[in-house]
């Protein structure tokens, strides 16, 4: 079974995965994967995934068979499994617990050439609002803190299967990169009783130099100060601390400015790699005046390299303002 081992020096928890363990030999540089082949993910192959947990079709067809819109699986190779308690324990000076949790698979389309920038605005509806029932159910559960919604699309940026896909993965922990936001989004609140990012929106529509599009009820930004080049930030314009509280009115605008963001990344980075991660509030503080749920999206465009795992810092070579002009330029 995996388990959670806590770094003692700056608080870091890692999953020791055995299930997935790779030998030395095994860590070769991946190439970039050949489409075609075999796919469980394509619709007649329901009885090679595990079984399903929640899925997006028509009412009179049975569970586990082909006429589906979207499909939620369990990862048949999880970083966490469900079953078993915390058995939380000290050896000596280390902390670790079992690796309890739930990690989900999240197949958005039946079609094995669909990307999550190529479906309609009713399915990409689908798959937000599925992250929402989702994180919803596993907030149930007493074990959890936590829950993480992610997108690798591509092999350069993680995703082992072509065939469109994002995944959850529900923690019992809070991860140290989620505690150092609301460490700060925290502190800026009790300093000007105001929410930071409620700020940085505020600044961004009056300046307009970060802003790539916006509509009635969210923005997408480039961040003053990225981590990578292209990186873009969605957030809501009203005030909410997670995303499983928002309005499902929400819905529609924000599948369009999420799908224009893509087609726009698609068209200026030539269909590059990308990853984003949902960044919300934990289970317990799921509803507060100083953290504003958001979307990260990433292109992979540079490596992280010595200076980077050795110093903290990010260099990156497009300044977001330069970034910004280009995608909020882009016609699509």
């Amino acid at each position: 079974m995996s388990e959670l081992r806590k770094d003692p020096i700056i608080g870091r928890w890692v999953i020791i995965s055995t299930e997935r363990g790779k030998r030395p030999m095994d860590f070769s540089m991946e190439k970039e994967r050949k489409r075609g082949g075999f796919c469980p993910f394509c619709p007649g192959n329901e009885d090679k995934t595990p079984p399903e947990i929640f899925a997006v079709r028509e009412k009179n067809l049975s569970p586990n068979s082909e006429g589906w819109e979207l499909r939620v699986v369990a990862n048949k190779f999880p970083a966490l499994k469900i079953e078993g308690k915390l058995d939380k324990q000290g050896v000596g000076v280390y902390d670790m617990m079992s690796g309890v949790g739930a990690h989900e698979v999240i197949i958005e389309s039946p079609n094995h050439d669909d990307t999550l920038s190529t479906l309609s605005i009713p399915r990409f509806m689908n798959v937000l609002r599925t992250y929402r029932e989702r994180i919803v159910d596993l907030k149930k559960d007493k074990r959890f803190r936590y829950a993480l919604v992610f997108k690798n699309h591509g092999a350069q940026a993680g995703a082992s299967l072509e065939h469109t896909h994002s995944q959850l993965i529900a923690l019992p922990i809070v991860p140290k990169r989620v505690a150092e936001e609301l460490k700060g989004s925290k502190e800026h609140y009790h300093y000007k009783e105001r929410c930071i990012y409620c700020d940085i929106i505020r600044q961004e529509i009056r300046d307009q130099v970060r802003v790539i599009s916006e509509n009635s009820h969210f923005i997408a930004i480039a961040p003053f100060a990225p981590k990578f080049p292209f990186e873009t930030w969605i957030l809501p314009k009203a005030h909410y601390s997670s995303f499983e509280n928002t309005s499902n009115n929400l819905n529609e605008p924000l599948a369009r400015i999420f799908s224009e963001l893509l087609k726009k990344l698609d068209k200026v980075l030539n269909f590059s790699p990308y990853n984003f991660i949902l960044h919300t509030s934990p289970f317990k503080e799921s509803d507060n005046e100083f953290y504003h749920w958001h979307f990260e999206v990433m292109p992979k465009l540079t490596r992280v390299a010595g200076f980077e795992w050795g110093s903290g810092f990010y260099i990156n070579p497009t300044p977001p303002e330069e970034s910004a002009k280009f995608l909020r330029e882009t016609v699509i």
